[in-house]
């Protein structure tokens, strides 16, 4: 079979054995799989001398082989790959033995995987292969720092800057299906109005004052991935008492910011990352309860992965990259 994998320093699309299944494991032959920030991280993690891993965390496809004591699941089963190896309660942090699927596990960048049966969830029935493939990771980290960290309310507002971002897109949809208004930035006039489109209630200029944009706006929330550019002017509009949960850091991983005015702000400051199989179970029943589609930016086949990791690398997109794997 054919997997795009990193090695030596290198990306290769490369042919590898077909995978078989041990005791609790299946084979699933995936239809499509999906980018992420994280696999453009892997050449600076991955260190020299190791041996090629398939990149590539999220995934849906078919039931090829069910091995022994793999449950209910059978040849012909419609699935999504859970990335969240091992973490199957929610819990305040994740397990000893988390990790996220695509390093150092093989990933879904392959025609097929193999996997634990405890890592699969049925496809929801009113996706599309595309849609599917893009749903788990984004939609759980996006999810938890929403629902479980942030703890939203119906009524409250919810500030998001970086309209763009496949996470992103996801909140804006869980947030408003769950009674909350919904405020993004963007220094992308097309972006804010594609978020508006999705619905959010408001979309404002990463370069216009943001304190004086939302002066009538009473934040209780912000969920902020981008980091440094953005963390003191996010806390800035953020009412006092509120909450702030950070997920990522894609400009800068530190920030300073004033501790006094912090603690006299009484603000809670949460850190979040991925999810449970717990909470992904619930959004998933989120997911259909509202209908809700994952926004696909684009759609690149397997032998083009290079090119849509540029895309990304670019932060270009509007929501989510899509990589089909088979027809």
């Amino acid at each position: 079979m054919k997997a795009f994998a990193y090695e030596q320093g290198n990306w290769k699309l490369k042919e590898v054995p077909d995978p078989e299944p041990g005791p609790g494991e299946v084979v699933v032959a995936l239809r499509t799989a999906g980018l992420n920030r994280r696999d453009l991280y892997i050449p600076a993690r991955r260190g020299p001398g190791k041996e090629a891993v398939t990149i590539g965390s999220d995934g849906a496809g078919v039931v090829e082989v069910a091995g022994e004591g793999a449950g209910d699941w059978k040849p012909g089963d419609e699935v999504i790959i859970n990335p969240a190896l091992r973490w199957y309660a929610n819990s305040a942090a994740p397990p000893a033995d988390f990790d996220i699927l695509g390093m150092p596990d093989d990933g879904t960048l392959a025609e097929k995987i193999v996997i634990s049966a405890e890592q699969l969830e049925p496809k929801p029935a009113h996706l599309s292969w595309e849609e599917a493939g893009v749903l788990a990771l984004a939609a759980m980290t996006g999810y938890r720092a929403l629902v479980t960290r942030g703890r939203v309310e119906r009524g409250q507002t919810v500030f998001i800057p970086g309209a763009g971002s496949g996470v992103a897109t996801y909140l804006i949809q869980f947030a408003k299906a769950l009674g909350a208004r919904v405020i993004v930035t963007s220094r992308s006039d097309e972006k804010q109005r594609r978020a508006l489109e999705l619905g959010a209630d408001r979309a404002i200029g990463t370069e216009e004052d943001w304190n004086e944009a939302l002066r009538d706006e009473t934040v209780d929330l912000v969920i902020d991935s981008v980091g440094e550019a953005t963390f003191n002017r996010s806390l800035g509009v953020l009412k006092k008492g509120g909450r702030f949960v950070t997920f990522g850091a894609t400009t800068d991983d530190r920030v300073d910011f004033d501790l006094r005015a912090f603690f006299y702000g009484q603000y809670d400051l949460l850190g979040s990352t991925m999810g449970s199989r717990e909470e992904l179970r619930d959004l998933l029943r989120l997911v259909d309860e509202h209908r809700i589609h994952p926004v696909v930016d684009s759609v690149y086949p397997l032998d083009q992965v290079e090119e849509a990791m540029e895309l990304l690398e670019k932060s270009t997109q509007f929501g989510k990259i899509a990589i089909r794997v088979n027809e």
